[in-house]
């Protein structure tokens, strides 16, 4: 049977299993919403060349919520047999008799559910054999241990394979599903020069066989970024510019996720907790969602609420245009959901013109940070302070690698300051972005 037969199989049965689970539920609680989750593939690992790890997963489960006088309660199974499901939403109406009354609890509004949902082009699932898996995730290790005679250690290399279906019901008669593929391949390797050793690791991710890059190309991307960065440097403590590198500036909007999310503004524990309409980043700047990017890897026809998602600007030119909600958060504001239970879908923030070298030239001396490290963020203060590694840069060009030190600033001064977003967009993220520059922070080293 072929990748598609099955998933189409899967799917079905899945279907099955809501729809069970719901008419069971219809006489016994008010209302209630029910999510399946299969996921099936493949992960290799090598050493050496050499097989490490070979893991078939299939992994799945079916979860309810009950909402009954303003009560709710959840429960789960792996087992999908009539008789497992059954007692599944009895033990969720069982809970949900323990717990407080809520008045913002319930399933989403039905007149927001994607009752029909739109083909994403989400599964392009390959027929690929095991022995090919390892043959990848070899050649991607390999390419990187055999690049330089500097590089004297290999951390693996990796390949990852997985399809998944995703179902999703609930008492206003929505019942819905979508199949989905992802297939990624990694390398990491360890450099020594001088007595001190330097790791670094590289990757791809698609939907798609086709979509990956090469494992040549991972391997060599691999050996380059750990070359680059032999022989760190300290700085010594001062204020300067800083780039944050593609790859590590969709952390930085990442911030942003959590600060507008509904449950941080219910709480009052974001720091842009009156922001809504104002202006928090450049003018220059619209962060685009676009949830229905046919293959996109953060796209999604609904949330996990059954909500259908839509394109919106979440910022425009500048200006917040709304919170991220849920069905339960946007009660607590008084609000609509925005589909955003479960997270955000392909934020689009676009470059400014400029290559990655244009921008150097523009910085002129400063900081290029590729690596972030810790959690000294606060989401009530906007307060910033991470440990950091990267390159200093003078008259637009790179100098040398630095390592343990600390940026600080304040989200706020940081976004709203940002001087320019470079095209060097970073696309295996759900935010897709450029390198940032913000014209000063602080640098802590030596």
């Amino acid at each position: 049977m072929s990748v598609t037969e099955q998933v189409t199989e899967q799917r079905k049965k899945l279907e099955e299993a809501v729809a069970h689970a719901l008419e069971f539920a219809k006489t016994r609680c008010d209302a209630a919403e029910v999510a399946v989750n299969k996921s099936t593939g493949i992960s290799v690992s090598t050493r050496q060349g050499e097989v490490e790890n070979v893991e078939f997963n299939s992994d799945g489960a079916l979860g309810i919520t009950v909402y009954h006088q303003q009560r709710k309660g959840s429960a789960s199974s792996t087992d999908l047999s009539p008789e497992a499901i059954e007692r599944t939403v009895q033990a969720a109406i069982d809970i949900a008799n323990y717990t407080s009354e809520d008045p913002c609890a319930g399933p989403a509004d039905k007149s927001l559910l994607a009752f029909e949902a739109p083909d994403l082009n989400l599964f392009q699932a390959s027929e690929l054999s095991p022995e090919e898996a390892i043959r990848l995730a070899s050649v991607a290790e390999m390419s990187a241990l055999n690049a330089d005679p500097r590089i004297v250690n290999t951390e693996g290399g990796s390949f990852n394979g997985h399809y998944g279906v995703r179902v999703f019901g609930n008492s206003h008669g929505m019942l819905q599903s979508y199949c989905s593929s992802r297939y990624s391949m990694s390398s990491c390797v360890i450099a020594e020069q001088n007595g001190e050793m330097e790791r670094d690791y590289a990757y791809t991710i698609g939907r798609s066989l086709d979509a990956l890059q090469s494992p040549e190309w991972v391997g060599q991307e691999c050996a380059r970024r750990t070359l680059s960065r032999l022989s760190p440097r300290k700085l010594p403590t001062m204020k300067a510019p800083v780039i944050f590198a593609a790859e590590v500036a969709t952390g930085l909007f990442g911030h942003l996720v959590g600060a507008i999310s509904g449950s941080s503004i219910y709480r009052k524990s974001s720091f842009l907790l009156d922001s809504l309409g104002k202006q928090i980043l450049p003018s220059w700047l619209t962060i685009n969602e676009q949830p229905h990017l046919m293959g996109g890897l953060a796209s999604s026809p609904f949330d996990s609420e059954g909500v259908r998602t839509c394109e919106r600007n979440i910022v425009e030119n500048g200006v917040l245009q709304t919170w991220l909600m849920t069905s339960y958060s946007a009660r607590k504001l008084g609000l609509q959901s925005t589909g955003h239970a479960g997270g955000i879908h392909n934020w689009r923030i676009a470059g400014q013109g400029l290559s990655f070298d244009a921008l150097l030239k523009q910085m002129g001396t400063g900081l290029i940070v590729t690596e972030l490290m810790g959690q000294g963020v606060s989401g009530i203060t906007g307060d910033y302070s991470r440990g950091a590694s990267g390159f200093w840069v003078e008259n637009g060009e790179i100098q040398y690698p630095v390592s343990e030190i600390t940026i600080a600033g304040n989200l706020k001064d940081m976004w709203a300051n940002m001087v320019t977003i470079a095209d060097d967009i970073e696309t295996r993220s759900n935010i897709q972005c450029g390198s940032v520059l913000i014209p000063e922070m602080s640098i802590a080293g030596e």
